[in-house]
């Protein structure tokens, strides 16, 4: 599986990446760096359906292991979507080792970028007192989008299951 980290991500982590060769976007996530009520947190959308989780206000020492920070927060985000655990162990054994890679692509930084907007537009539903963000996670999914996977308008939270259940 593949991360792409936006540049603000590589620069907020003093980290570079190179392109991922990864060529089937079910597998390939980008995550960046967000302000979510002054706080830093973690915005994780995937590249193929466009779902989308947030970990809010992440500690400055959980940024050093991006790969555990982000599992876990895929793995709390799809549990609270209602996935059973091997769904999700299912998805992450086919996805495979994960890379830290630049972005994947202009189409998919442009559908990260209105899920961005889309959190900020329900940062109503922020719970400050938790990283994990269920009721946020399912507002962002919920809206009708467009993504780099399918043709025309749905929701990220009925498309991210052709991803986990596989072929």
């Amino acid at each position: 599986m593949e991360l792409g980290l936006t540049f603000p991500l590589q620069r907020f982590l003093k980290q570079k990446t190179d392109y991922g060769t990864q060529p089937d976007r079910r597998y390939c996530w980008d995550a960046h760096v967000i302000d979510l009520c002054g706080r830093k947190s973690l915005l994780a959308v995937h590249c193929h359906s466009r779902y989308s989780f947030v970990c809010f206000d992440v500690p400055p020492l959980a940024w050093r292991d991006l790969p555990a920070l982000f599992e876990t927060g895929l793995r709390d985000s799809l549990t609270a979507a209602g996935f059973a655990q091997s769904v999700i162990d299912g998805y992450l054994s086919r996805a495979g080792a994960l890379s830290l890679t630049r972005t994947h692509g202009r189409r998919e930084v442009a559908f990260l970028n209105r899920a961005w907007d889309d959190v900020l537009t329900l940062d109503m539903a922020v719970d400050t007192a938790t990283q994990v963000q269920p009721l946020l996670d399912a507002a962002v999914n919920a809206r009708p989008s467009r993504c780099v996977g399918f043709d025309g308008l749905g929701t990220a939270a009925s498309r991210i299951e052709f991803s986990l259940l596989g072929d």
